[in-house]
């Protein structure tokens, strides 16, 4: 069986994941195991052509340098190149993470791989007794390596993680769109988040103490008290979606907009909506009658005879 858990990383990100318990845990170990039993079945192919030579004690030496080599080394090397797996774990969906979610490093990998042969599994382990009872103990299936290496061992083939809707009460809208959000630090918003998510699975009395807290907090960090009349969910739900809002308006690129057909610069423009183009030509002939007496023709468009 398995069972749902909540990580939250470094950067206040909540991970909904799955913690893998006893069967598939005992599953990958089985994979393990047996290409640790073809490795150590080749070390010895190869070693007794060492002790054939009569070198036995030399053989005896290697022997024991390449049982821990395949015992410890392998889960160490694995675990530490893929970033929590091995190839059973690969093979059934598994990953070892850090109890807040980040990736495993070499020294978690070490105490992890030297807890699991001296007493998870071979050296006092009784051939894995010890880490059956321990996983079987743990409300998240770990071992006796993992409480010591601050580790996890997760379920990654799930479905997306769900991602609670928090929507913006519409009556809160312009007074949540004047906040000074800037001070909420991520480790409230990522409780009042949880809050949020979680109000159809408590009791009512615990959603309102639970829910007072929050707002209080809140209200002090950002400098605006609830205000009359408004419940703390309301209050708490305006404060994150406007925060929300914020956020993804950072993300959206700008906008960018086309040249105007008619520009205002244009040379054209401005002469073809000024009047001086057809006014000018009628205040020739008007002007004409001031000029001295001439002798008109009688075609106006004629050479002069």
């Amino acid at each position: 069986m398995e069972q749902e858990s909540e990580l939250v990383t470094g950067e206040a990100v909540v991970l909904d994941v799955r913690a893998a318990k006893l069967a598939s845990r005992g599953l990958a170990m089985i994979v393990d195991v047996t290409i640790q039993l073809i490795a150590l079945f080749v070390a010895m192919l190869v070693l007794s052509q060492v002790a054939a030579f009569g070198d036995e004690a030399l053989a005896l030496t290697l022997f024991l340098v390449t049982l821990v080599l395949i015992m410890v080394g392998y889960p160490v090397i694995f675990e530490t190149l893929s970033r929590g797996r091995t190839l059973g774990k690969m093979a059934l969906g598994l990953r070892v993470v850090r109890t807040d979610g980040g990736p495993v490093r070499f020294r978690h990998a070490l105490v992890r791989g030297l807890a699991g042969f001296f007493i998870d599994f071979w050296a006092l382990g009784l051939l894995g007794a010890v880490a059956v009872i321990t996983s079987l103990l743990s409300p998240n299936g770990r071992r006796v390596g993992d409480y010591l290496a601050g580790t996890l061992v997760i379920r990654e083939r799930m479905p997306a993680a769900r991602t609670p809707y928090v929507g913006m009460p519409p009556q809160l809208a312009y007074w949540a769109s004047q906040l000074d959000l800037t001070r909420l630090p991520n480790e409230l918003a990522l409780a009042v988040r949880q809050y949020l998510s979680r109000t159809s699975e408590l009791r009512p009395e615990a959603v309102e103490a639970l829910g007072h807290g929050l707002a209080q907090q809140v209200a002090a960090t950002i400098g605006a008290p609830v205000p009359p009349g408004v419940p703390a969910w309301a209050y708490l739900s305006a404060v994150l979606a406007e925060r929300r809002q914020r956020d993804q308006a950072k993300l959206q690129p700008p906008v960018q907009y086309g040249q105007p057909p008619y520009s205002p610069q244009a040379p054209h423009y401005p002469q073809a909506v000024a009047p001086a183009p057809v006014t000018q030509p009628v205040a020739q002939p008007i002007a004409q009658p001031a000029a001295p007496p001439e002798p008109v023709p009688e075609n106006p468009f004629a050479p002069p005879g």
